[in-house]
């Protein structure tokens, strides 16, 4: 089979180090958000600040709050006529009764899911079961929620299992596969359990203990704002996720599981800078950013799709401070009038945000809006300001800067993006983005096999590719052709059994080498690329010639 591919522009190999990182990290935490939010109701519901708690707000009492929280519940809470009230209690009437959800969940629950998650992305279901026995021993050898321990042990045992594995890897007689598999599995998986209690577990706590200290070292002397001069420019650059998965979300767990929120989930999350960015571009930019702005403000603020504006930073650079100084003014907010979040916002929405501050009472609400909308204005200001300043150079140069801007997120982000592709087609239908990131490689692919399966695959088998493989189904559906399997997946899943492979062309390489037999077509847009016609046309071919 011949194979297309378009080579891809070289990047810097620290920068692409740390997005690679904060990819892996993010697909440890992302596919657990549903847990985390889960947990976070939970937590809002029921710890003694929550709405049936002891310090409810609404003064509401529900009978069974004491089982549910374990330890943390009151005795006294369980009111009701007819509840039982003879419960068994500790020191101070601290219900001992029950282990409880809230306890439970964030303890073993959590860091257990994020485990198994990283060992599948190394080593598949086999890595995910010695991960989860390992961050077992991790988790009961400390005191604190470990998730700073599963996200680097669950991907170490899957490593070590994977080693293992090929020390005999065809080397066991036939008959003796499953055996030889399951006991060095679970032996290893012992083994590593052990050493995760005694060592693995204690230095993970002390790592935990000083990046706590840290961060109220720097709330202590309000130094948190300055922690934006990193975030909103790594934001830009897609760096982000290793700050924000690697510390802000353990970390921000240990405060929420302690005080029932945490100023950290909100720094990265926080919508307000990239809503005034694109008001701003909406009221005071030109040509296709100024048109596209409205749109992808909405897009931004309520779904929670923060790489959209991006592009718009990047066609102006000096931008980038405007949403440092807004970033810097939505976490001083949060500081001085003590506002957070209960969990995990995401995707940064500000009815994920809503929803994970409510839990913190009315007042939490309110400071966790008002750092949103003192964001979004002092972002507004700057950028007004900026672009009132350079407007007639702009008015010049858009046609050009826009559209490469476009190009350049999609490049630093290392895949396609459905969002930033419907920007560029955007961009290039009005005649102004000069069509720079919308360009697409000729697919030149040709078939020697029938295609009866079709993969689009980027690096998270979500997002972009999901919409690529909506694209290419409608297509093969209007064209007359209903019995094509067309999916979507993760290149690491990709396992040779497709029959054409679609994607963008900086993982082309990546694809070739997990499935090497299929038929690789590189895009350069998931969302409207050229090559789904001749695609379409080369399985039409195929149908008729086999008819």
């Amino acid at each position: 089979m011949t194979t297309t591919s378009t080579a891809a522009p070289k990047q810097n190999g620290v920068r692409v180090g740390v997005q690679r990182l904060g990819t892996f990290l993010s697909g440890m935490i992302m596919p657990n958000i549903a847990a985390f939010i889960a947990w976070g109701f939970i937590t809002m519901l029921f710890i003694p600040a929550g709405f049936f708690g002891a310090d409810s707000p609404f003064g509401w009492h529900w009978a069974p709050v004491a089982e549910i929280i374990g330890g943390g519940g009151d005795s006294a809470l369980i009111n009701w006529p007819g509840a039982m009230t003879a419960l068994t209690e500790g020191e101070g009437g601290n219900f001992q009764g029950y282990v409880g959800l809230v306890g439970a969940m964030v303890t073993y629950l959590l860091p257990l899911l994020i485990a198994n998650t990283a060992g599948r992305l190394v080593y598949g279901e086999r890595g995910g079961v010695v991960a989860t026995i390992a961050t077992m021993g991790v988790i009961v050898g400390t005191n604190i929620p470990m998730f700073l321990g599963a996200m680097i042990m669950g991907p170490l045992a899957a490593w070590i299992t994977k080693q293992m594995d090929r020390l005999w890897d065809g080397k066991i007689r036939p008959g003796f596969e499953m055996l030889v598999n399951n006991f060095s599995a679970g032996i290893l998986g012992m083994i590593l359990a052990i050493a995760g209690f005694f060592a693995f577990g204690p230095v993970m706590l002390g790592i935990s203990t000083v990046l706590g200290a840290a961060v109220d070292w720097l709330v202590t002397l309000q130094l948190l704002p300055l922690v934006s001069i990193i975030v909103e420019p790594a934001k830009v650059l897609f760096l982000n996720n290793a700050i924000n998965h690697g510390v802000f979300t353990p970390l921000g767990i240990e405060q929420a599981t302690e005080n029932g929120k945490s100023i950290l989930f909100l720094i990265e999350a926080n919508p307000g800078p990239g809503l005034g960015l694109l008001l701003a571009f909406t009221f005071f930019g030109v040509g296709a950013a100024k048109a596209s702005a409205p749109g992808a403000a909405i897009i931004q603020f309520f779904g929670g799709i923060h790489e959209i504006y991006f592009p718009y930073a990047l066609s102006k650079p000096t931008t980038i401070l405007a949403l440092i100084a807004g970033g810097a003014a939505g976490v001083t907010t949060n500081m001085l009038l003590g506002g957070g979040l209960g969990f995990p916002a995401a995707p940064g929405s500000i009815i994920a945000v809503t929803a994970a501050a409510i839990g913190g009472g009315v007042w939490n609400l309110v400071v966790v809006y008002l750092s949103v909308i003192i964001a979004a204005v002092v972002t507004f200001l700057i950028t007004a300001v900026i672009l009132r300043a350079s407007r007639k150079r702009d008015l010049a140069a858009e046609g050009d800067t826009f559209g490469a801007a476009i190009a350049q997120t999609e490049a630093n982000k290392g895949k396609k993006s459905e969002h930033l592709s419907n920007l560029a087609a955007s961009a290039a239908a009005g005649g102004t983005a000069g069509g720079t990131a919308a360009a697409a490689t000729s697919a030149t692919a040709t078939a020697t096999a029938p295609i009866q399966n079709i993969v689009f695959a980027c690096d998270a088998g979500m997002g972009s590719s999901a919409m690529g493989a909506s694209v290419l189904r409608n297509k093969l559906k209007k064209a007359g052709i209903e019995d094509i399997n067309v999916t979507n997946q993760a290149i690491a899943n990709l396992d040779g059994t497709a029959d054409l492979v679609i994607t963008q062309q900086q993982l082309t390489d990546r694809a070739k080498g997990k499935s090497p037999n299929s038929i690789h077509v590189s895009v350069d847009n998931f969302m409207n690329a050229p090559q789904y016609e001749e695609v379409v046309e080369m399985v039409r071919e195929q149908k008729e010639s086999g008819e």
